[in-house]
């Protein structure tokens, strides 16, 4: 079987090179040893392993590494180099190095239509003779190319001998690269590019942030008001409601704890998750057009400003804004920072970025509460946790991790419209964990939780006698002061340690039928804040506590689970106590 290394620079279309050369055919995991992604796929009787998108060899970071070792010890036959055709000289520094491993190589010359917007005339058949390698034009977001490509990776002859070689120094390395770009490539017209005119606006420094702030309340806009809301009143009107109904019917006769665990415990638990599957994919979505079209970098660029001014590292955004998906990756990817001291500091901060798991809850508390104001409710715990995150950044980074600065390196790539395909691929990547989360876990829980409402030490009982009602009795003090002391809610939260989502279908089991008419009961809108507030900082789940004590050791682990509750607990102290002064 041959054996292809994809390889190039970040933002040139090696995601949507590698889905349309390999389809459905992938495998997605961790490179032994570390964090980064692995991706490998067929096409036909090719192996393709997609490496990281890298600027150079000739540096040290997990991403490099694992290129390396893979062009030294991975044996591939052929690297497909793809490069960006509006910027051949940076992208080309990358070529001159991987030639050293003595490797067949092809060239993907991409984002033609770019290089066009720019001015400029490249005469591919003449850059091929130069570099003496072959080079294949295409444009991977239409497909245009690709039928070609496919045929030049399959020919096991007719591969070039490269004329550059690998310069030891740099300067000498872009010295020739530009030789042959005067010969090969042109400026047929002097124009601004779109990116740059968008920039100008976007990046102002007076309009970068509220563009910025605009830009994702349009996000939850669109999740709560405009598409995904409707979509999840419709999932729960017409499927999960007519699935319990169903399901309720066709128990009738059978014992009344059977009809409980199934109807109660089962669909009532799972249910009240996967009636937020579509708000949550319609997220998805709009973050990964936010990411394709290129704005997404400008926003890390854009909060990394703010990040400096108060003296937190700015690199360390790049997994603080991982968390936002799941924090468990956010964690892992500290690695990449070179300072023990920051990777510690970005893996405590992480968690304040609140994860997608906490979403379900914000969303069913926000609607029920605040309908007309869901999304602002929603966005704003979103920003709250970035604010908690600055704060607490700003007090350790002066205190005990106290450091210098490092750079802050990232490319804005050119604007342009999103990749469909891509973006339905990425939201259903993410919603399938969703589901598998909501099979899995939550249903184990699920069923946990109905067996401890349902029975004691005696055997079956009313919940409010139960090993439930118990346990929650225990904790309900504690959040008391907060101004929600039920033992249902402390039960809720304590089960929410092992995955957020838990903490709805927790609530589900616990009160049963239609939650978004007794929650109003139990929550007045100021206690449903304090609750929330609780929710985005609190803990997080055993997955990400695990993560943290396999990074940085059991103390730490311990230490940094009892910091989050204590900031948790303080700031829902503050706001139900001030809230109940002012009201």
């Amino acid at each position: 079987m041959k054996n292809i290394a994809l390889i190039g620079n970040p933002n040139v279309g090696k995601t949507t090179l590698f889905n349309l050369l390999t389809g459905s055919n992938q495998y997605v995991g961790n490179w032994p040893g570390v964090t980064v992604e692995k991706k490998e796929g067929y096409h036909n009787d090719i192996k393709i392993t997609d490496l990281p998108g890298i600027y150079a060899l000739d540096t040290y970071s997990n991403e490099e590494k694992v290129s390396k070792d893979f062009l030294e010890n991975g044996k591939p036959d052929l690297i497909l180099n793809i490069v960006d055709a509006s910027n051949l000289e940076r992208n080309l520094y990358l070529t001159t190095q991987i030639l050293k491993y003595n490797i067949p190589i092809i060239i993907a010359m991409n984002m033609l239509d770019i290089a066009d917007l720019k001015g400029l005339d490249i005469n591919t058949q003449t850059l091929e003779e130069e570099l003496g390698i072959t080079v294949i034009p295409i444009m991977a977001t239409k497909g245009q190319g690709i039928e070609e490509l496919k045929e030049a990776l399959l020919k096991k002859e007719n591969i070039l001998i490269p004329k550059l070689k690998d310069y030891e120094n740099e300067k000498v390395a872009y010295e020739e690269i530009n030789k042959v770009l005067l010969k090969t490539a042109k400026l047929v017209k002097e124009s601004q590019s779109m990116t740059r005119k968008i920039d100008k606006v976007v990046l102002n420094p007076l309009l970068a942030y509220p563009i910025f702030i605009l830009m994702i309340y349009g996000v939850f806009k669109l999740t709560f008001s405009w598409l995904g809301a409707p979509l999840s009143d419709l999932l729960d009107a017409y499927v999960l409601t007519g699935i319990s109904d169903f399901v309720s019917n066709l128990l009738s006769q059978s014992s009344p704890w059977f009809h409980s665990l199934i109807v109660d415990g089962i669909i009532g638990g799972v249910g009240a998750i996967l009636v937020f599957l579509p708000i949550i994919m319609v997220m998805f979505a709009a973050i990964s057009i936010l990411e394709d079209s290129g704005y997404m970098a400008r926003g890390a660029l854009i909060m990394d400003k703010l990040m400096r001014k108060i003296g937190l590292s700015g690199k360390a955004f790049i997994p603080m804004l991982m968390g936002f998906g799941c924090t468990v990756p956010a964690i892992m990817s500290a690695r990449t920072l070179e300072s023990e001291k920051d990777r510690k500091l970005t893996a405590l901060l992480a968690p304040f970025m609140s994860c997608n798991a906490r979403l379900p809850v914000f969303i069913l508390f926000g609607t029920i509460f605040f309908r007309n104001n869901a999304e602002i409710v929603v966005m704003s715990l979103y920003l709250l946790g970035i604010i908690m995150a600055i704060l607490i950044g700003l007090v350790f980074k002066n205190t005990i991790f106290k450091k210098d600065e490092e750079p802050f390196i990232i490319e804005l790539p050119e604007y342009k419209i999103p990749s469909m395909s891509l973006v339905v691929n990425s939201t259903w990547d993410k919603g399938k964990g969703f589901i598998k989360k909501a099979s899995t876990i939550i249903f184990s829980l699920s069923v946990l939780v109905w067996f401890l409402s349902n029975f004691n030490m005696n055997g079956l009982t009313d919940m409010s006698s139960s090993l439930l009602a118990s346990i929650g009795s225990v904790m309900a003090p504690v959040f008391a002061p907060l101004g929600f002391g039920t033992w249902e809610a402390a039960v809720a939260l304590v089960t929410g340690i092992m995955a957020k989502e838990v903490v709805l279908s927790t609530m589900g089991v616990i009160y049963g039928g239609d939650l978004a008419a007794i929650l109003p009961t139990i929550f007045t809108q100021l206690t449903a804040i304090s609750f929330l507030v609780f929710v985005l900082l609190y803990t997080p789940c055993v997955a990400v506590i695990a993560t943290i004590k396999k990074e940085y050791g059991g103390k730490f682990a311990a230490a940094s689970s009892f910091f989050y509750f204590a900031v948790a607990w303080i700031t829902s102290f503050l706001i139900y106590q001030i809230g109940s002064f002012i009201l």
